[in-house]
């Protein structure tokens, strides 16, 4: 079973899906509903072999696989994983399942006349192109997932979203389309200078002017600063968010804006170490900027999606920190927290979806009091923020920790100031909770019977597993960092920063 190509059958199995999927009546919803749930928990298991296939004490990069493409490019199917791409592989898979299950009516809205086959398709071909983004290891590979998995995001939140979905799926991409052409510039200029090979292992051992590697290396930094966002690039991000049907903004939160922090980790790092040291100040200062400012709109949001998604941009602050530190502890902390802060903010965004679409509105003074009504589905958002603002026990706790002291043994201000975003953190989750939940109930939802039916069990079933994640990893994260250290350790020694003592001064 060695020799099983377990990266490019992962990949194919979900498009496979999609296609099988959209080719369904359109008069049969349900059997698109249970195909494609069905079909997700086969890539689920394929999943799981996969993990089990890796060794975490083995080589950096496992599972590897390399077929012809364009030889004459030097353009290869390439694929293989660390650790880093394993724990995200891991993460698609078991949210997708959930997300379809989460979205059984999201396309059957009476509102809504588009096609339920169509919608659960392009939920699979997201799968399969995400997937492909994180197994690809050949940079113009990379590219094309990285730009094809636009298309059906934005199919799914044009057709399927709420109010403003047009303007936002445009919005979206044309945000991602700019960061992709910058990207696009420098994958060539990598061709011309790595001598006509876009091979990621090939393209390490290649030495470049100091000027071409920082002019290289900005090209693909922008492509990933707009799509994680970082700030000043974020503003797509709110409205992609609060326009999005629940499910789709999980993973559109949970997993495609990874991408970009995954492909500093995988591409920025590696490929361009002096120009990554030359730029890490003023990425950190843009990572501590965007905790603060991020956590500071939340704070003034009245739009509970729109509220999610600014603790997202908060969170990508301190995935930024953990990265561009170049320590390992830090490092690890950002890779985990990739993976916390799908869970964390994933389950976040499912409940409050639940909530929303129970009161017909996204605002927050729309509710009030609403535990008294759905004391279930009010506690399993208590849950959702304690997470997201990172209390101890639950799993982005471990994370966020990391990052921190990782970074204070490098540059104490840094850790410092980002440290202020924990309290902001409580402050807008509490504040969030104590306006949606708690208080005198609110008349209007009395005389609304949708805001009396608490979670339902397919609700239920749909949270469940997350919350037993979150709960599990934030006491026993070490199946995680077993594989994602090693992987940390590997990619910090293409900088070749010794820690801590020459980690750079960074200014926030």
């Amino acid at each position: 079973m060695s020799d099983f190509p377990y990266l490019s059958v992962l990949t194919a199995a979900p498009l496979v899906g999609a296609a099988v999927v959209a080719l369904l009546p359109r008069s049969r919803p349900e059997l698109a509903k249970r195909v494609a749930l069905i079909w997700s928990l086969g890539v689920l298991v394929l999943a799981g072999a996969t993990w089990v296939a890796f060794q975490p004490t083995g080589d950096t990069f496992q599972l590897r696989e390399s077929y012809p493409w364009i030889p004459h490019w030097g353009v290869n199917f390439t694929f293989a994983a660390d650790g880093i791409a394993l724990v995200m592989l891991a993460l698609i898979a078991v949210l997708v399942p959930l997300v379809i299950l989460a979205s059984w009516h999201d396309a059957e809205r009476p509102n809504m006349r588009r096609s339920v086959p169509a919608f659960f398709a392009l939920i699979l071909a997201l799968q399969g192109t995400m997937i492909g983004v994180f197994a690809a290891a050949d940079v113009f590979l990379f590219y094309v997932f990285f730009e094809v998995m636009l298309v059906p995001m934005y199919f799914l939140i044009g057709a399927y979203g709420g109010a403003r979905r047009q303007y936002a799926a445009v919005k979206f991409f044309i945000y991602a389309l700019v960061g992709g052409l910058f990207m696009l510039a420098a994958v060539v200029g990598l061709w011309v200078v790595g001598g006509g090979t876009l091979d990621w292992q090939s393209l390490t051992q290649i030495d470049m002017s100091t000027g071409t590697e920082r002019w290289l290396f900005l090209g693909f930094f922008l492509a990933f600063a707009i799509k994680a966002p970082f700030f000043p690039f974020h503003t797509w991000l709110p409205d992609a968010g609060g326009a999005a049907p629940a499910g789709v903004a999980v993973l559109l939160v949970g997993v495609l804006d990874k991408v970009a922090t995954f492909g500093i980790l995988r591409y920025s790092l590696p490929l361009f170490p002096e120009a990554t040291l030359w730029f890490a100040p003023y990425v950190l200062a843009l990572a501590v900027i965007g905790i603060l400012y991020a956590a500071l709109l939340a704070i003034g949001q009245n739009d509970l999606k729109r509220l999610v998604a600014y603790t997202s941009i908060a969170h990508f602050g301190f995935i930024g920190v953990g990265i561009f530190v170049f320590t390992s502890q830090a490092g690890t902390g950002a890779v985990l927290y990739m993976v916390n802060h799908g869970l964390a903010t994933g389950l976040l965004f499912l409940v409050v979806g639940m909530l929303v679409s129970r009161r017909g509105s996204s605002l927050i003074s729309d509710f009030g009091g609403a535990g008294k009504l759905v004391p279930v589905l009010a506690g399993v958002l208590l849950f959702a923020g304690m997470a997201s603002l990172s209390l101890p026990g639950l799993a982005p706790f471990i994370s966020e920790f990391l990052v921190l002291i990782g970074a204070f043994a490098v540059n104490a201000p840094v850790a410092v100031i980002s440290t202020l975003g924990i309290i902001l953190a409580a402050a807008y989750v509490l504040w969030m909770i104590q306006r949606t939940t708690h208080g005198p109930v609110n008349p209007k939802l009395t005389s609304m019977p949708e805001m009396k039916r608490d979670l339902s069990l397919r609700e239920k079933v749909v949270v469940a597993p997350m919350i037993v994640l979150i709960i599990f990893f934030g006491f026993y994260p070490k199946p995680l960092t077993d594989v994602i250290t090693p992987a940390v350790e590997a990619t910090l020694t293409h900088v070749e920063v010794s820690e801590p003592a020459d980690a750079p001064e960074a200014q926030p």
